[in-house]
Parts: C-alpha cells; sequence; structure tokens
C-alpha cells in the first residue's frame, strides 16, 4: 500500500461484502416495517440509517472543511442528525431504498478510494484515518445486518470479517469508558477469540491480569451491543474485564443502552 491508497483492499473487500450480505436479505417483497431487535427501529429504519451515515461520511472524506461546519456540536445535535436519515426516508418503497443505498454505498467507496493514507478524517469525536472510518462503516453494516437477519429470523453463518468488529471493540477500550466518564483502567485486558474459520485471533498485553476468551462472534456482538455478555460464552478473568464488557460500546456517539440480559432471539 502507497501513500495514497488511504484503505488497504482487502479491508475495502470485505466491506462491500458486509454490504452485499445484507442488500441481499431486503428484496422488494421485505415488509420494511417488520421490528428489529433494536428498541423503535424497523428494517426501513435501519437501512435508512446505513445510507444517512454512508453519505455524511463520504462528505467527510471528499469536503472535510464543509462536514466540520454542519457537524453537530452536541449529543443532542447528533441524535436529531441521525433521526433526519430516518424521518426522511420513512415514505420509500423498498426498490427506491434499494436504489439509494446503492448510490449511497457507491459514493462511499469511491471516497475511500481516493484517500491518503496520512489522511485525517474528521468524525463525531476524533479525527480518524480513512482505515479507521472504513472499520467503522463495516462495523455498522454487520452490526445492523444482525438486527435484520433477527428480525426476519434468518441465522447468519458468521464470517473472519468479524476479526474487523473485534480489533475495533479492542481499540474502544478507552473510549467506552470515557465515553461514560469513567477513569480509564492503566491497562486492558488480553483478549483471545476463536474466529470462525477456527484460527486464533488475540490483542492487548500478554502478561496482563485480565482477560476474556471465547467465541469471536459473541466478543463482536457484546461490543456492538447486541448481546448482553451473560447471553455469550465468554470468559472473563479479573474486575476490569468484567467491567469492560459491562459498559462496552465500538460505536460512536452518547453512551448506548445495550441489551438486556435474556432478551435472545429465538
Amino acid at each position: 500500500m502507497n501513500k495514497n491508497d488511504g484503505v488497504p483492499r482487502e479491508l475495502l473487500d470485505d466491506l462491500t461484502a458486509e454490504f452485499e450480505a445484507l442488500r441481499a436479505l431486503i428484496t422488494s417483497g421485505t415488509d420494511l416495517r417488520r421490528p428489529t431487535p433494536a428498541a423503535g427501529w424497523d428494517i426501513r429504519a435501519g437501512v435508512s440509517h446505513l445510507i444517512g451515515c454512508d453519505l455524511v461520511a463520504k462528505e467527510a472524506m471528499a469536503t472535510p472543511g464543509e462536514f466540520r461546519r454542519a457537524r453537530p456540536a452536541t449529543d443532542e445535535g447528533l441524535s436529531a442528525l441521525l433521526e433526519s436519515h430516518i424521518t426522511t426516508r420513512r415514505d420509500s418503497s423498498a426498490e427506491g431504498l434499494r436504489q439509494e443505498w446503492d448510490d449511497a454505498f457507491a459514493a462511499l467507496l469511491k471516497a475511500f478510494q481516493s484517500t491518503r493514507r496520512d489522511q485525517k478524517v474528521p468524525w463525531f469525536g476524533p479525527p480518524m484515518s480513512p482505515a479507521t472510518l472504513a472499520t467503522a462503516r463495516l462495523m455498522e453494516y454487520w452490526a445492523h445486518g444482525q438486527d435484520v437477519a433477527e428480525a426476519l429470523k434468518i441465522d447468519r453463518r458468521p464470517t473472519d470479517r468479524i476479526r474487523h468488529i473485534c480489533h475495533l471493540g479492542s481499540a474502544t477500550f478507552g473510549f467506552s469508558f470515557t465515553n461514560r466518564g469513567l477513569p480509564v483502567p492503566s491497562s486492558p485486558p488480553r483478549v483471545e477469540l476463536r474466529l470462525p474459520s477456527g484460527r486464533l485471533w488475540a490483542r492487548g498485553p500478554e502478561d496482563a491480569h485480565a482477560s476474556i476468551t471465547g467465541d469471536a462472534l459473541d466478543f463482536a456482538l457484546v461490543v456492538t451491543q447486541r448481546r448482553h455478555r451473560l447471553d455469550t460464552s465468554l470468559t472473563c478473568r479479573g474486575e476490569v474485564a468484567e467491567q469492560w464488557l459491562a459498559i462496552a460500546q465500538c460505536f460512536a456517539g452518547p453512551p448506548g443502552p445495550g441489551r438486556p440480559p435474556g432478551e435472545v432471539p429465538q
């Protein structure tokens, strides 16, 4: 990768695969009003949110000055912006939504392909590299795809693409605490997970006093707040590991409510 390649090809391929996997679930006959496990959100809201955020991310990369001028200054303003992505598409047909979605994602990819490795992209929080932003978009596609699949009672087969979500979950250890006004522990836990392929994925100091081990899918579900930690097979050792998984959040914005224990789709 040279200095003009802001995002590795493999990461863009995985992001595209997540987009295509979710889009394949939503056809012209899909009931967009079907509620998802995300409280107050139906399938249309989830897709509308992804479209709106793809367009905002494209703007942040292509016209960062305009993005900064329009960026909400408060959590309330951010919530209002995200809500507008849903309300403006409330009456869209499935076909109309799919076409706008295709166009927005194509524009997002084009913007990523025009970034530089040393570029810092403004966002809702500290600026980030194009690769980190691409990872964040992949995480959102995976998380909302999980909501849609559960709403449609489809059992998705996990892939090793969830390693990107695990990476983001691990990287946002400190953010999960500061976002709630809590002191950040001096050292993160060691995280050792088994990917769907059977490969081991690990992050954090090998001599850490706390650790999290288990299935990568479970970790991804927890850090995206799609499952309560107690509804997974993850094993925690040490107080810091327990504290982290109780508040883990790998997405931007104010602290999310998470999912209560026992809320597992049948």
